[in-house]
């Protein structure tokens, strides 16, 4: 692994860009760390959940007299004992949520609409009653037509989901009802002069399979009601957010309720959302004990977001020149049985890193009957990125030109106006590619049945809210303490930018991440936000810890504040304009103010909080090579580079291993993964990592990270979130690569032994 920083002002910051060690390592190899399963209470039951086994039925009715009868179990629960709420989207379109909709998916109300969709759930003394206790639950069911394609779903004679869903952003609104519940559309320039600009136009038809976030801890909770409140341990990205909806779909007072952050076993987006949470503590409140309760990896995969499927149609104009005259993609995304896929994600990124003058993106958000869509590490745009950036490949082809310096050509630049309003502020992506054309590997020769592909990516990275508070002990040792779970290093990286800002040693720092009421709130750890905004309420903090120090400094040295200032971790006398001091004092340690702090008015903490705007997006410019066995259409992924702009990398070893492991995801979405349904049931046949195939070890190269730094003006370091990007361009970058290998364009995700195969044995097929 080679990792390469740019960065001119690197020797500026004693900590940040060091690599210390991880501050979780030693819990997590010693098996001392706690995870969602590990925790437990005296008299603790065992809740399990009841789940259709049909795709698509009415429920006419569920008895649960027998089940409740049964010795040792303590109470039983369907959707009736969950408060039911009106049907209305709040929040922002893009991330809108239905409690109409998200009740119904915890706990199935009229209709089961996917195989796994819970539909009653027990409480009991042990696994195996609560598991014979499921079995004496009597549900009577009307098996009604399914649909599972997404184009299918949006046939006018497919199988309705839901008899009253009229289609939401379509003027004048239709008079019948569909399974499209939203439809979206962008659109800049003339799209249609545009197109008649163009020396060429490629248009081509794309597919992509539903896959699944694949973390290797399953959801696991436990929750405890007493005296009117309640207490939740859970494994979750955002453990206030677990608090806020667990509150709302179970009818409490957001203040009654405590959630408590476990360790978590990867998440990727998929453990933003809330399954078990709601239906624990409300077992928990009929039963009088605490509750716990955990997924099979079976009920993983058939209860659980995987990411949409979808199928898509690009439309991109060029000129001669290389100049892309006009764009237009047509993108339909599964949401799953309930609305909410990431589609308008996946049309504003679609085209995001290029400067079109003439685009437009239209989405269509599609229910069918597989579980609910959860987000899924830059949710909805490595989807829209496999199309274009494929379509860009042919189309560079097409004309001749280097598919780096057709994207170079085209890049998107500061003041590029993005098609969904904004103008970009932030530059970076021209450096990523920058950085390919210059690696020794991109001219390297290939071999026979030998490819080399590219691909760009883009993600909007996030803000938001967070809090952060910070405690200064006597020994001069500081706490930080934030409500943002650590999934990608975020500890050490909070260490860091507090150890620069306050000068001292980043080994007297012990970040920890805390309960509901201990910390003000902070949204989830998702979007590629915690760094650049938990990172800002921690180091908002710190820069008052430095006020106080200075004040207290002050008191000890009987001199006003004003003559005081701070450097490398200690109070200094300040000096004027000329460079001369203002005051003349011995100094004063960071551990010697801390060690009077009761001297000097009482113990010394501080609280941050922000609403942080001012992030900057991701960009990722990857290459490959591979090779194709033309007898049995296996691929094998000899070489993968991936350039990423991070702005500036707090901790280059946890960026380096969130674009290796966003690289890795995509090479099994590419090449492996996917929901593979019997259409005739409606059930998924592949529930579980035997036949739901993750890449291993054997199956990835040695993947070379490529951190690129442009700093990020509105952040003291230039931090921009670097945990989602990364899985934007790989799959377009090997479908590139298998097409310049064998000379087939595949079109459909994922690009398994047997479809190359096939399109390598159909040369003729005017399709591939």
């Amino acid at each position: 692994m080679r990792a390469v920083v740019m960065c001119a002002t690197r020797n500026a910051y004693r900590w940040v860009g060091s690599r210390p060690v991880r501050p979780d390592g030693l819990e997590k190899v010693t098996g001392a760390a706690k995870y969602g399963a590990d925790f437990t209470l005296p008299g603790a039951l065992y809740g399990k959940v009841l789940r259709s086994p049909h795709a698509h039925a009415r429920i006419l009715s569920i008895d649960t007299e027998r089940a409740a009868a049964l010795p040792g179990v303590k109470a039983v629960i369907t959707g009736a004992d969950l408060p039911d709420h009106p049907f209305e989207y709040s929040g922002p379109e893009r991330l809108a949520l239905n409690f109409w909709h998200i009740t119904r998916n915890i706990l199935a109300r009229e209709k089961a609409l996917y195989e796994g969709h819970a539909v009653a759930a027990v409480a009991a003394t042990s696994a195996s009653i609560a598991r014979r206790a499921l079995a004496l639950i009597e549900v009577d069911y009307e098996p009604l037509p399914h649909v599972i394609d997404v184009e299918r779903a949006m046939a006018k004679d497919a199988p309705l989901l839901f008899e009253d869903m009229f289609t939401r952003g379509v003027e004048p609104p239709p008079t019948e009802p569909s399974n499209i519940s939203k439809r979206v559309c962008f659109e800049m320039g003339d799209v249609k002069a545009g197109f008649a600009d163009a020396d060429e136009i490629v248009e081509r038809h794309f597919r992509t399979a539903p896959v699944h976030q694949a973390y290797i801890e399953p959801q696991a909770c436990l929750a405890q009601w007493q005296g009117g409140k309640g207490e939740i341990w859970t494994s979750s990205q955002g453990h206030f957010a677990v608090r806020n909806l667990t509150a709302r779909l179970t009818g409490m007072t957001i203040g009654d309720l405590k959630v408590n952050p476990a360790e978590i076993g990867g998440g990727f987006g998929g453990k933003t959302v809330v399954y078990l949470e709601p239906v624990a503590l409300v077992l928990s409140r009929l039963s009088g004990h605490p509750v716990r309760m955990s997924m099979s990896r079976e009920e993983v995969f058939k209860a659980t977001g995987p990411t949409s499927g979808a199928s898509m149609t690009i439309k991109i104009g060029v000129c001669r020149d290389g100049t892309m005259r006009a764009a237009e993609a047509i993108l339909r995304y599964q949401s799953g049985a309930f609305p909410g896929s990431p589609v308008m994600n996946g049309c504003m990124c679609a085209f995001a890193p290029y400067s079109i003058a003439n685009q437009r993106t239209i989405g269509y958000d599609v229910v069918s009957n597989r579980p609910k869509a959860a987000a899924y590490r830059a949710p909805g745009s490595p989807i829209s990125a496999f199309a274009v950036e494929s379509t860009i490949d042919i189309a560079a082809k097409t004309i001749g030109m280097d598919p780096l310096e057709f994207r170079r050509l085209n890049a998107a630049r500061i003041g590029t106006r993005m098609v969904y309003g904004p103008q970009l502020a932030h530059g970076g992506y021209v450096e990523t590619i920058d950085a390919l054309r210059d690696h020794p590997g991109y001219q390297a020769p290939l071999g026979p049945n030998q490819g080399r592909g590219v691909a760009s990516g883009y993600w909007f990275n996030g803000g938001g809210d967070s809090g952060a508070t910070v405690s200064v002990n006597a020994d001069g040792t500081l706490t930080i303490a934030t409500g943002s779970p650590d999934i990608g290093g975020t500890r050490a990286s909070m260490a860091i930018m507090a150890a620069e800002t306050l000068g001292i040693d980043y080994h007297r720092i012990r970040s920890e991440v805390a309960d509901t009421q201990t910390v003000p709130y902070c949204h989830v750890t998702g979007g590629s936000r915690v760094t650049y905004a938990t990172g800002l309420a921690v180091i908002d903090a710190c820069k008052k810890v430095i006020d106080d120090m200075r004040a207290r400094a002050a008191l000890l040295r009987d001199v006003d504040v004003e003559r005081v200032a701070w450097e490398n971790g200690h109070a200094v006398p300040a000096v004027d304009a000329a460079g001369g001091k203002i005051a003349e004092f011995e100094p004063l340690s960071f551990q010697e103010i801390a060690a009077k702090f009761s001297a000097t008015g009482g113990p010394i903490a501080a609280t941050g909080t922000v609403n942080a705007g001012g992030q900057a997006p991701g960009f990722s410019t990857q290459f490959c090579d591979v090779e194709v066995d033309p007898e049995t259409g296996r691929v094998s992924i000899l070489r993968f580079v991936a350039a990423q702009d991070a702005g500036r990398a707090i901790h280059p070893s946890y960026v380096e291993g969130q674009i290796q492991g966003g690289v890795v995801q995509g090479i099994g979405w590419a090449l492996n993964e996917e929901y593979i349904y019997d259409e005739a049931s409606g059930t998924m046949s592949n529930p579980g990592f035997l036949d739901y195939r993750v890449p291993v070890s054997s199956d990835v190269p040695m993947i070379e990270p490529i951190v690129v730094e442009v700093p990020n003006p509105n952040h003291p370091y230039g931090v921009k979130g670097v945990g989602e990007v990364s899985i934007c361009p790989p799959m377009a970058a090997i479908a590139n690569a298998v097409a310049d290998a064998v000379g087939r364009r595949m079109q459909e995700l994922p690009m398994s032994p047997p479809r190359i195969l096939h399109a390598l044995n159909h040369r003729q097929d005017p399709e591939l």
